[in-house]
């Protein structure tokens, strides 16, 4: 099969059969053999009943119905598991992506070599204050944590070589950051499409501005395992030690200046006195504190039974 399309959807009841039709249409066009996936993540609008007729109609059309939402990446991860075709692309169902540019995208990834193809929503249709300026500067920050230079990282028109999908966990809500998971599982070769972006026809949107702030702490929950998750103690050790190393020195300055004062004859203050003696012991206790956490971290990813999984790409 040359392209499985997964399409996550929620209370999307109006715009399914149109988007089939243009997905159809598309496909004969280009004569490529595909699968839609749909997965309904809990939707209360009939979009079940809706995606039952066209399946009928259509054996190419294929759904996963969740109990409840759970979210999109839920939705993609389950999508993924059961997709079969060589290359496998996602896109949203409310029209606003458009299925045209599947064909160049899939080329991308077989002719060009590509791992992963991007959508580039370059002029967006969307409102210019909630959408276009907030989406602008998650992207200049994910660009300079993830090290990827995609211009709209968290575009739902996607296209992937099989093997990405097959060897990456979405969960949470890290669909936004797929290309980063492709890269940290060794898929370095990420591309970028110009797509044409569509106003929504139906419907209204599920996310709002609190997406910004999830998709902050997220992309600074992923670096950090992506970067630490096997090796803690690289990180609580070091951090322990500075902190520990900083309040121990602070602790004998102030100690010996004391003395020295006091064996010249000098004016001094009692250690106790002093406010700094208390902040340099608040460093080692912290230092002492990050430390151990560090151990314990460590302890726990030696025990982790992922811990020597490895994405191996071929062997002779």
């Amino acid at each position: 099969m040359d392209l499985s399309i997964v399409v996550p959807l929620l209370n999307e009841r109006e715009s399914l059969p149109e988007l089939t039709r243009r997905i159809a249409r598309v496909m004969e066009d280009n004569s490529l053999s595909f699968e839609i996936l749909m997965v309904d993540d809990g939707s209360t609008d009939g979009s079940w009943e809706c995606i039952r007729e066209l399946a009928a109609a259509d054996p190419r059309i294929k759904g996963i119905r969740f109990r409840r939402n759970y979210g999109k990446s839920a939705a993609l991860f389950c999508g993924f598991e059961k997709a079969r075709g060589e290359v496998v692309a996602t896109m949203d169902a409310d029209l606003q992506d458009a299925p045209e540019e599947l064909p160049e995208m899939r080329r991308m990834i077989i002719e060009d070599g590509y791992d992963l193809v991007s959508g580039w929503k370059r002029h967006r249709k969307d409102n210019a204050l909630t959408k276009n300026l907030p989406s602008k500067l998650y992207n200049s920050t994910a660009r300079r944590i993830t090290g990827i230079k995609l211009h709209d990282m968290n575009c739902g028109l996607k296209v992937y070589r099989k093997d990405v999908v097959k060897s990456i966990e979405v969960y949470g809500e890290m669909h936004r950051y797929i290309p980063y998971l492709a890269k940290n599982a060794g898929f370095t070769r990420i591309g970028e499409k110009e797509v044409h972006h569509e106003k929504r026809k139906y419907g209204k949107s599920k996310f709002g501005m609190e997406r910004f702030i999830n998709g902050f702490l997220d992309l600074q929950s992923l670096w950090f395992l992506s970067t630490f998750g096997k090796k803690p103690m690289h990180f609580f050790g070091y951090s322990g030690l500075l902190m520990f190393l900083v309040g121990f020195v602070m602790t004998v300055w102030i100690i010996v200046a004391k003395l020295v004062h006091q064996a010249q004859g000098l004016k001094f203050r009692a250690v106790t006195d002093q406010p700094l003696f208390y902040l340099a012991l608040l460093s080692v206790v912290l230092g002492v504190m990050l430390f151990l956490a560090g151990l314990i971290g460590e302890m726990i990813a030696r025990s982790a039974p992922e811990r020597n999984s490895y994405n191996i790409k071929e062997e002779i």
